[in-house]
């Protein structure tokens, strides 16, 4: 295995040097070697493991959920079983997220079907409101 140094593996893996020195600090990566000069040194892993950790986020699984994870992996703690329990949290979550986008999304299209008929009180709304802003003002 090569090492690598902490830029080079924050370049390959996407991530900022800040990110992988925080990974390395809760556990995520395992500490790093350390050269004499105080320089921390990688193994390849590290890039595969940040990777791995992204591709959990884009799921939707947190940085605790991932965490845990990979501690129970490594303390043969894991089951299928288990693990499925943080994803299905995942999958409310997002399920949850849609739920609030669609209601958004039948807000906005009322709004607008209000101004194409003639009736949009939004701009009356804003006027309102930067009105009484200038009224206490001058109060």
């Amino acid at each position: 295995m090569s090492s690598l140094k902490i830029g080079q593996v924050a370049e390959l893996a996407g991530v900022g040097v800040d990110t992988v020195r925080y990974y390395e600090r809760i556990g995520i990566l395992p500490a790093a070697a350390r050269r004499i000069s105080g320089y921390r040194m990688f193994d390849t892993s590290a890039v595969e493991r940040i990777k791995l950790v992204k591709q959990f986020q884009e799921l939707s699984l947190s940085l605790d959920e991932i965490q845990g994870m990979m501690f129970a992996v490594a303390e043969d703690h894991s089951t299928c079983a288990r693990e499925s329990a943080r994803v299905e949290g995942a999958l409310r979550r997002v399920e949850d997220k849609i739920a609030e986008l669609t209601a958004l999304r039948k807000k906005l299209r009322v709004a607008l079907e209000r101004c194409s008929a003639g009736s949009c009180d939004l701009v009356e709304k804003i006027g309102g409101a930067s009105q009484r802003r200038q009224a206490r003002k001058r109060a």
